[in-house]
């Protein structure tokens, strides 16, 4: 299977470092460019842009943003325009369930599809919920 990661902090490589270990694919993407080059050493495949990211992931992607939820919204805004229908987006950080809710929405009128955070999840607001 290939991922793709945005979000290359403790928490995002780590994942990354454990997919690979067991043979995923990963395409990864970070503002730090240090960031992305770590992981290109270890077998990711890097992206020097969110344009350039999206181009090198098989439809239909699949994208886990490993971000604070503070710019959760500002990256789903970078990615939107690039999503097709099948594309999957999942929010791996601590979102408010309420926000989840709104972006699965936002999402779905693309025919993408977004997964909730594990705090909606706790709500129990499941992504099937949230697409009807």
């Amino acid at each position: 299977m290939q991922l793709g990661m945005i979000g290359l902090g403790r928490m995002g490589a780590n994942m990354v470092r454990r997919l690979q270990k067991n043979g995923h694919k990963c395409v990864v993407y970070d503002r730090s460019a240090d960031s992305v080059k770590q992981l290109e050493g270890e077998g990711a495949t890097g992206a020097t842009s969110i344009d350039d990211f999206v181009k090198k992931l098989q439809k239909p992607r699949a994208i886990w943003l490993m971000v604070p939820a503070a710019v959760v919204d500002a990256s789903l805004h970078d990615l939107a325009g690039k999503l097709e229908a099948g594309d999957t987006v999942i929010d791996g950080g601590n979102s408010y369930y309420i926000d989840d809710i709104r972006r699965a929405k936002e999402l779905s009128k693309r025919e993408s599809t977004i997964a909730t955070s594990a705090q909606a999840e706790a709500y129990g607001v499941s992504s099937a919920a949230i697409a009807r």
